[in-house]
């Protein structure tokens, strides 16, 4: 049950400020199922009550879900002072008040990196991908500098499965990674590595543990939510209803 404040429902909407909701339950006949309301802290349960302003249904803004295919030198925040920033490439109809204060990003993706990023207005889902306990599965696809043999892969495959342990980058400590998920050799210096934590500079740390350096990196999936690949570098989507579902009930 998603429960929220009249006022702060009306506001969203672009209808009134917080303060000016109460004039405007003076003037405006605004009912909640049918029912007339002038207590601008009345309760609404946006998933399910119906808001009527003058007899005429108010379309409450629901939970958005955007896939994003992230391009490089862009960066994961809302505001940069030097860099553009991933909420640049949105449409105007995510800049209101409502999106500006709910739509976020479901973890980060540095600013060389490509490929998959979230943006919603769930936090409850935003926890659960990000929460260290749920262990949530996270797929990319790593381009190093020098060549690998099958030798050495499997070496590296040995540490990774038991945990490899990190050296300490900027102001993020040294630290033992969880065992990875998979890892799936492509050819002598590409494959695909899933891992189920987000520590800063993880891929690459971890690469840089076996003595190799990360040149490109991609993320392709989070969960059971794979990149769509039509979407071009910078592009966008909202997700499709059975998407956000496989993605909450994935674990």
């Amino acid at each position: 049950m998603s429960l929220e404040r009249l006022d702060k429902i009306l506001s969203h909407q672009g209808l009134a400020t917080r303060k000016g909701v109460r004039k405007l339950l003076r003037v405006c006949e605004v009912t909640v199922n049918g029912e007339r309301v002038f207590d601008a802290g009345f309760s609404v349960n946006c998933d399910k009550d119906v808001i009527s302003i003058d007899g005429e249904e108010l379309s409450v803004q629901k939970n958005v879900y955007l896939m994003m295919n992230k391009t490089q030198n862009v960066v994961s925040a809302n505001k940069d002072g030097m860099h553009q920033t991933v909420f640049d490439f949105l449409d105007e109809q995510y800049r209101t008040p409502y999106f500006e204060e709910k739509l976020h990003l479901v973890g980060r993706l540095d600013i060389d990196t490509e490929g998959l990023l979230l943006f919603t207005t769930d936090g409850a889902m935003t926890h659960k991908i990000t929460s260290p306990k749920t262990h949530y599965p996270k797929s990319y696809f790593v381009r190093l500098a020098h060549k690998e043999d099958k030798n050495s892969q499997e070496k590296i495959f040995t540490e990774f499965k038991k945990g490899i342990h990190i050296a300490p980058e900027a102001n993020d400590p040294e630290a033992d990674c969880k065992p990875v998920e998979a890892l799936e050799w492509l050819s002598d210096d590409e494959c695909v590595l899933t891992i189920t934590e987000g520590k800063f500079h993880q891929v690459k740390r971890m690469f840089k543990a076996v003595g190799n350096e990360v040149v490109y990196l991609k993320r392709l999936s989070i969960g059971s939510l794979k990149l769509d690949e039509t979407l071009k570098p910078g592009e966008y989507r909202e997700l499709t209803s059975d998407e956000v579902e496989n993605l909450l009930s994935f674990l």
